[in-house]
């Protein structure tokens, strides 16, 4: 049943046809019956008025506007020379309802004005001669009766097209709200990666920095001086165990609906962990003058983290592009509305492709998080050559109130 449902929407004018056929197959059979009580003139003329009307029936979904015409110009010529109505003025009906329930509105207010006329001319042209003469108020009943069918089959078809029309809003509201939740997915996805990206590269660029820095140095007094050479061993296993906790807790935030049975999973560092990176970093032989001004309090998460990548970043950076005896200054300023942080070294810095733009290979990533991390805050930085040699990173971090 379904399949023959489906063809048949596939083939609206081929149902027309089928129907217009039948339609003057009956006609056929009165005017055959008829065709000895009159003229053969008058005969042909009926069969063209029938031709005429079958015809509107077939391609009324194929041409609305035009058979509505060709059945304009058939009813004219039917009232004009009075034919006899037939079987196949349905079509007038039939017709009507297609313009109304089309989208030319030419068509919907032709069938309109139609629907009020024709009937008046109807009974106009075949209301004369009957016995005894119609008062004037049956003459408006009777018409008011010969109205009624054309003017609701003018608004149902109405009907039809302004539910077609809410419907094809409906559709279109639908598509552009999945096109928006596709164009917000593709974002948040974006979002995210750089976030893991962000994380990923802060973690292991300044753990992995650190491991590199004490086993070279161990390699170096492994013979001379064990002890140190221990010592710096051992700081590599702890900076590894942190570097792993991290990361274990960046892959878990990615378990959707897991928890960690433990606590293996570390916080968010904040400022109050920056005394612990700068004595790491310390230990691992970068000098570090760390100070802080205003009187510290609690901050928001965002803003947190980000001071403290900031941080970690800028002297990871240092270590790496410095040079040999370079030495670094941390400053951390609390204000009214703002947190100040400005990191700078007094080393050869960096090569300018790598903080203006970020290189290749993943060189200069560092600070392009940077500008992703406070940008997500509103804040601002700078960063650059220091006057007089050496690198200077700057950020100012707005304290959002409610956060």
């Amino acid at each position: 049943m379904q399949r023959l449902y489906d063809f048949f929407r596939r083939h609206p004018t081929g149902v027309d046809t089928f129907w217009a056929v039948l339609l003057f197959g009956f006609n056929s059979l009165v005017l055959v019956a008829s065709a000895d009580a009159q003229s053969d003139l008058r005969t042909v003329a009926e069969i063209l008025v029938v031709v005429g009307l079958c015809l509107v029936v077939a391609l009324r979904r194929k041409v609305p506007g035009k058979m509505l015409l060709l059945a304009v110009l058939v009813g004219l010529c039917q009232v004009a020379f009075a034919l006899q109505p037939n079987l196949a003025d349905f079509a007038i009906l039939v017709i009507i309802y297609t313009a109304a329930s089309g989208s030319e509105r030419w068509a919907s207010r032709v069938a309109l004005v139609g629907s009020l006329i024709g009937p008046t001319l109807y009974a106009a042209r075949y209301g004369k001669g009957e016995a005894p003469p119609r008062s004037l108020w049956e003459g408006l009943f009777v018409m008011g009766l010969l109205t009624v069918p054309f003017v609701l089959a003018w608004v149902l078809g109405d009907s039809i097209r302004t539910r077609r029309a809410y419907w094809a809003q409906l559709q279109e509201k639908a598509d552009r709200l999945e096109k928006e939740r596709e164009a917000q997915s593709r974002i948040a996805v974006a979002a995210e990666r750089a976030r893991i990206a962000r994380e990923l590269h802060d973690v292991v660029a300044h753990n992995v920095s650190v491991m590199v820095v004490q086993a070279d140095g161990a390699a170096y007094v492994l013979d001379a001086a064990p002890e140190q050479a221990k010592q710096a061993l051992e700081t590599i296993s702890g900076t590894g165990r942190q570097a792993l906790a991290e990361m274990r807790r960046l892959l878990g935030v990615l378990r959707t609906g897991e928890q960690p049975e433990s606590g293996e999973y570390v916080p968010q560092p904040g400022v109050e962990q920056l005394a612990d990176l700068i004595d790491q970093v310390r230990g691992a032989g970068l000098p570090v003058d760390f100070r802080v001004a205003g009187e510290p309090r609690p901050l928001p998460s965002s803003v947190e983290l980000t001071a403290y990548r900031i941080v970690q970043e800028a002297l990871t950076n240092t270590r790496k592009h410095g040079g040999p005896d370079v030495g670094a200054t941390v400053r951390l300023s609390y204000q009214d509305s703002e947190l100040d942080l400005l990191v700078e070294d007094d080393g050869r810095g960096a090569q300018h492709e790598l903080y203006s733009g970020g290189g290749a290979d993943g060189l200069g990533h560092g600070l392009i998080g940077m500008r992703e991390r406070v940008g997500m805050v509103g804040g601002s930085l700078d960063a650059g050559p220091r006057p007089g040699g050496g690198f200077r990173i700057s950020a100012v971090l707005p304290l959002k109130s409610g956060q």
